[in-house]
């Protein structure tokens, strides 16, 4: 999390998200305690085997942040799908991002000039 910089209008880049989204694989305490220290809101539901806080008011959880998670899963799944990318033939970073920048580049073509909607 320390390498994020995220882009602003003005000034230097955040380094800090306003959230985090995991899914019940990232539930573990000390995930939760380091988003409090550092005052990222932690969108993770609780697994079924977890215990609840004892003490202090129980933490919100936002469903309608949590649900737009699933178009950032389905864009890695499609991408995953790409034999070239899954395999990750390219060792370069280089390489291996234009691969995914012509991945992206027909996956824009296609829904642009198909027949359906």
């Amino acid at each position: 999390m320390s390498r994020v910089r995220i882009r602003q209008a003005r000034g230097r880049p955040r380094n800090r998200p306003h959230a985090v989204v995991g899914d019940k694989g990232y539930s573990f305490p000390h995930i939760r305690a380091w988003c409090r220290a550092h005052h990222v809101k932690a969108v993770i539901p609780r697994r079924s085997n977890q215990r609840r806080p004892r003490r202090g008011r129980p933490a919100s959880f936002d469903v309608i942040l949590y649900r737009r998670r699933n178009g950032i899963e389905r864009s890695v799944g499609w991408l995953k799908d790409r034999r070239r990318i899954a395999t990750r033939y390219e060792k370069l970073a280089l390489n291996f991002r234009a691969v995914i920048d012509l991945a992206i580049v027909e996956r824009y073509l296609s829904l642009e000039f198909s027949d359906g909607p």
